[in-house]
């Protein structure tokens, strides 16, 4: 078997290392550009075909905190070996053959039994893969594989100025702080305290299509909002729609996935049944969102928009909850199918009212999905 031109492992093993950042800032790790570059940086200085020494290059350069740590080991653990044990308890690793693919061969080819030895390099190479499927056509193995990595994501919203103050460094001065400080110390003059208006991050609100149409792909986004409610508890609010609309925020706060993606299965009747969003979006603005949940929040729906209900109805409901959130994201799986065009009635009517159509089909999309959230 002939081995791959040196430029070419280097390039693959680049693209593995930038995957892995980007895995990384998902699981909540500043893992920028310039992390990137010292990691590479310092695995050229060592033997990349070592496990223990890639790991060490990475939690040296990729980490700048403390709080990144377990972070750092999940993560590379899930990323590198598909398994949640830890490398940093290992003394002496077993070696690991580096390799930035599998190579075809044309028949039968003798090597030195490197063939024998795990190498996590093509791990990454799946992970990477794994991460832009579809999850309608995941095996169950993938299936169980990418559940894994739903727990690394960190969907967190923008802020939003309030009406309050707040001690600051520098800005308007705080004339109370001020005379305060001056009469503990006698009327002496002091240093001057200035304020400025507080930042209080904006709620999320989602709200996720269980009907048939939708059931291949609501594990998933149960899953994504499971992460979102662990990340902010208080701050994201996730309802089902259908036939009926169903709160499951309770449910989904629980710590483990599978038994709060349980508790909430068993509280939505209407699973995998039809779908009526135009009257189910109503309920929730006049119940919930008219009285403060829709409000100044960012709003995610996540539906392939096919409405046995009124069109209009649904365009008109999506134009009152526009007028009341920050931002109205629409999530449709099948927008990341190749020749995908908004044709459905629901779309039709939905497109003038909302701020932004994203895909929501693989564990990719759903990262771009944090992005979204996170710049809205």
């Amino acid at each position: 078997m002939s081995k791959p031109p040196v430029a070419t492992v280097e390039r693959d093993f680049t693209d593995i290392v930038v995957g892995f950042a980007r895995t990384l800032r998902h699981a909540g790790v500043a893992a920028g550009p310039d992390r990137v570059q010292a990691m590479l940086a310092a695995v050229a200085e060592l033997d990349a075909a070592e496990v223990a020494q890639v790991y060490w290059a990475g939690r040296l350069t990729m980490c700048g905190d403390p709080e990144d740590l377990p972070r750092y080991d999940t993560a590379f653990a899930l990323y590198f070996s598909g398994g949640t044990a830890s490398y940093r308890d290992r003394a002496t690793p077993a070696p690991t053959v580096l390799r930035a693919a599998p190579f075809e061969t044309d028949g039968d080819s003798s090597d030195d039994g490197s063939d024998d030895q795990p190498s996590f390099s093509v791990q990454a190479s799946r992970q990477e893969v794994l991460r832009h499927k579809d999850v309608t056509a995941l095996s169950s193995t993938e299936r169980a594989q990418l559940q894994r990595l739903y727990a690394l994501l960190r969907p967190r919203v923008s802020g939003r100025r309030t009406l309050r103050y707040g001690p600051a460094g520098r800005g308007r001065i705080d004339l109370d702080r001020t005379v305060r400080a001056m009469l503990r110390q006698g009327g002496e003059a002091g240093r001057l305290a200035h304020r400025r208006h507080r930042d209080k991050p904006r709620r999320l609100v989602l709200l996720i299509d269980v009907s048939g149409s939708m059931s291949p792909y609501a594990d998933s986004l149960l899953r994504f909002a499971h992460a979102a409610t662990r990340c902010r508890p208080s701050g994201t609010e996730t309802f089902t729609i259908g036939t009926r609309l169903t709160r499951i925020t309770r449910p989904l706060r629980l710590r483990d996935p599978d038994a709060a993606l349980a508790a909430a299965g068993q509280a939505v009747p209407d699973w995998s049944g039809g779908t009526r969003l135009g009257d189910v979006l109503k309920a929730f603005l006049d119940l919930w969102g008219q009285r403060g949940v829709a409000r100044g929040a960012i709003v995610v729906l996540c539906s392939d928009g096919w409405e046995r209900g009124d069109p209009t109805e649904l365009g008109a409901q999506l134009a009152r909850l526009n007028r009341l959130a920050h931002r109205v994201v629409w999530v449709n799986p099948h927008k990341g199918r190749q020749g995908f065009a908004p044709a459905t009635g629901g779309m039709l009517a939905a497109l003038p009212h909302i701020d932004q159509l994203v895909a929501g089909h693989s564990f990719a999309a759903l990262e771009q999905l944090v992005e979204v959230i996170g710049h809205a």
